[in-house]
């Protein structure tokens, strides 16, 4: 969480960017969808060690066009914000997020179960952008973790086993990796300005 002023140029490359992501992702379930949902099979298969690469891919899947454009908009959107906050911000709170989603759905998912979908990236950036706030102490992030808060916190509930189909497991992981990635950042800048004081 480095010390920068809000640069605009910085958050219209990432709209740009995450726009991007966006149309992949449509792109790849069209594809799926062209092969029977073919590319699915990557996803993660609990306790499977030959699905352990769904760790890598499951973000990338998703079980319908339906699904894809629940997860588009906060994609974009959260996406988007992080990136405006720096290239190294967006990339530690997305792979802190994006792992422990997979590793979480990979332990606690019931044996038997299929798990796609970006959701578990988006729920990492919602706590991140949350916790973010409270341990820089700068109002900017204050403002933006609350914003942040009153749009998506009720989303967090689905960190618990509340509906039938929907990857809690995945979820709380994604919610963990946030919090992680928030306090990594935290650290290693509070590290970085000790450094800078120090003869």
């Amino acid at each position: 969480m480095s010390h920068v002023t809000f640069d605009w140029r910085r958050l219209r490359t990432g709209a740009i960017v995450m726009a991007a992501v966006v149309v992949v992702l449509w792109l790849i379930e069209y594809v799926d969808t062209l092969t029977n949902h073919a590319l699915d099979a990557f996803g993660i298969r609990p306790w499977n060690l030959l699905g352990l690469d769904g760790i890598v891919f499951a973000p990338l899947l998703h079980a319908s066009f339906a699904h894809v454009a629940a997860n588009s908009l906060p994609l974009f959107v959260l996406g988007t914000v992080i990136w405006a906050s720096g290239l190294r911000q967006w990339v530690v709170a997305t792979v802190t997020g994006w792992v422990t989603s997979g590793i979480l759905a990979w332990l606690l998912t019931p044996i038997h179960y299929l798990v796609l979908g970006a959701s578990g990236v988006i729920f990492g950036w919602i706590t991140y952008l949350i916790v973010r706030g409270f341990l820089s102490r700068r109002w900017p992030h204050i403002v933006l973790g609350l914003v942040v808060a009153f749009l998506y916190g009720s989303v967090l509930l689905g960190v618990f086993p509340m509906s039938a189909g929907v990857s809690w497991q995945g979820h709380l992981g994604g919610a963990l990796g946030g919090v992680l990635a928030a306090w990594l950042l935290f650290r290693h800048e509070r590290e970085r300005r000790t450094r800078r004081v120090v003869i």
